[in-house]
């Protein structure tokens, strides 16, 4: 099977000035969903997009999709969501899949995927690791491999 390489919009153009443009900000919202939960259900995909999507409007952080998505990608292993930083080819290789996600990342993108099962979070990590940051954060659920959770008030 051919693999596809991500690279209609490279981390270095999430940085750059001006607006996004909603074909960047599907893009960027599509490719984290695949990297971080592909193998998530439906709901755990959905959870996933619904905090890069509560990020943008947290003001503690980027107020872009893609800049959410690359935020300190420069940094290996210190940016928001590893897959940006691991220094591992982004090759997306399921492309049935990653149409799907593309389709979920649209519905939230238009505020019509189900919602509820994250409510306001900012966060979330697997659960098989724990992570420093976690203790200082409320948790707010679970879904499928991921523990979510949202900067205290």
């Amino acid at each position: 099977m051919l693999a596809l390489v991500c690279t209609s919009l490279l981390p270095e153009a999430a940085f750059a000035k001006g607006p996004m443009s909603k074909s960047d900000s599907l893009t960027c919202l599509a490719t984290a969903i695949y990297f971080e939960a592909r193998g998530e259900p439906e709901s755990g995909q959905i959870a996933v997009g619904q905090v890069i999507l509560n990020r943008v409007e947290h003001r503690a952080f980027p107020s872009t999709v893609c800049s959410v998505v690359y935020q300190n990608a420069r940094r290996r292993n210190a940016c928001q969501f590893s897959f940006a930083c691991d220094g591992v080819a982004d090759k997306i290789t399921d492309r049935k899949l990653y149409r799907e996600i593309k389709e979920r990342a649209a519905k939230l993108l238009s505020g019509q995927a189900p919602g509820g099962h994250v409510s306001d979070s900012t966060h979330y990590h697997a659960a098989y690791v724990s992570p420093d940051w976690a203790r200082r954060l409320l948790q707010t659920g679970r879904v499928g491999a991921h523990i979510f959770y949202v900067i205290p008030a």
